[in-house]
């Protein structure tokens, strides 16, 4: 590593003070604010770093690895918990995407021309679970996702796998069964926002931007899980090798060198993109991406009807035979209407400027 002259140093500070002298933001070396930290966050300091990937083993969708720059941002420190979400809505009143009625007119526009109305029994407030089969996989496999998730009516983010469960002792899990406009909802009650998919990774590789996983290249180094991510054969076996066989509580694991929990497995994470599989090709050869936002509108081809946004980290359901999604640079699309039991959130904040 190249060692600091005297001379770089002081061209550092200098550089400092004349900043804070014209009313700028006073900051320290690495672009940190001055003053208190917001309760709960973590700095993510600003620069140019690699986005996406190249790796054989990568999706499409994460090519090619480009270099992309952000401004530095605070990012909470976990997913937000079922108790960060109860007081909002206890604050607020407010009714998630899967308590409310489904508008078969709304929806019907999410789907292919023709579709059937489905029975009404079926159009009530509900959301995604899983539920993984009894046995042996079903026809279609691995092909067919029914086989493990299904809409199930009275699931939502209180009652994640359906009427019958409940949160009661779970304050610090991460909240799931929360729409994107839900999680919206709770970023601009908080004072908050949540992340582009570009800060998101930034903060997932923890300012390692070459390692494939969230701490190197080994995913269970000496044998130790670091991450919670499906333990056994997806989706029939589940084992458990580290008192986490589904969703863990925040802080299960160790932070990654910026100080954040769980980027990587647990629950996967809303990003305020658009989705599309080719956003990194849209803008061609350039050379530094600047602050991106993704795409002015949603597009995937295998659900081209679908509005989506961009989902990060993986979860407890990512596994070596089906998925391998606990990595920074993996990125799906999710119909932003969707709750699932495997999907939450975290929020970030700007840098406020100094008074």
């Amino acid at each position: 590593m190249a060692r600091t002259t005297r001379r770089e140093w002081y061209s550092w500070l200098i550089a400092g003070t004349v900043l804070a002298c014209r009313g700028g933001v006073a900051t320290a070396q690495d672009g940190k604010p001055a003053g208190p930290e917001p309760e709960g966050m973590v700095w993510v300091p600003g620069g140019v770093f690699t986005m996406g990937t190249n790796d054989r083993d990568a999706h499409d969708s994460e090519r090619p690895a480009h270099k992309a720059r952000v401004d530095g941002f605070w990012i909470d420190a976990t997913e937000v918990t079922n108790a960060q979400f109860r007081e909002f809505v206890e604050a607020t009143g407010y009714k998630t995407t899967a308590e409310r009625p489904i508008d078969w007119e709304v929806l019907k526009k999410q789907v292919p021309p023709g579709t059937p109305k489905p029975p009404d029994d079926v159009l009530r407030p509900g959301s995604l679970v899983f539920t993984p089969p009894v046995g042996k996989l079903p026809p279609g496999g691995l092909e067919d996702i029914s086989n493990w998730w299904k809409w199930v009516v009275g699931a939502d983010w209180r009652h994640p796998e359906g009427p019958d469960s409940s949160i009661e002792g779970k304050d610090d899990h991460p909240v799931v069964q929360v729409s994107y406009e839900d999680a919206a909802a709770y970023a601009r009650w908080a004072g908050k926002r949540l992340p582009t998919e570009a800060e998101w990774e930034r903060a997932a590789r923890g300012g390692n931007e070459n390692w494939k996983y969230g701490w190197g290249d080994v995913f269970a180094p000496g044998g130790k899980r670091l991450a919670n991510t499906w333990q056994g054969r997806f989706p029939e076996m589940a084992e458990d090798a580290d008192g986490h066989p589904l969703i863990a509580p925040v802080k299960s694991f160790a932070p990654n060198a910026y100080g954040l929990y769980d980027t990587i497995g647990n629950v996967w994470e809303w990003c305020s993109d658009w989705y599309r599989p080719d956003t990194y090709r849209l803008d061609g050869d350039v050379a530094v991406r600047d602050n991106p936002r993704g795409p002015a509108k949603s597009y995937d081809p295998e659900e081209p009807y679908q509005p989506k946004r961009v989902t990060r980290g993986g979860s407890f359901l990512c596994s070596s035979n089906y998925c391998t999604n606990y990595r920074p640079s993996a990125r799906r699309g999710t119909a932003t209407d969707s709750g699932m039991s495997h999907l939450g959130f975290r929020c970030v904040k700007d840098a406020s400027p100094a008074k």
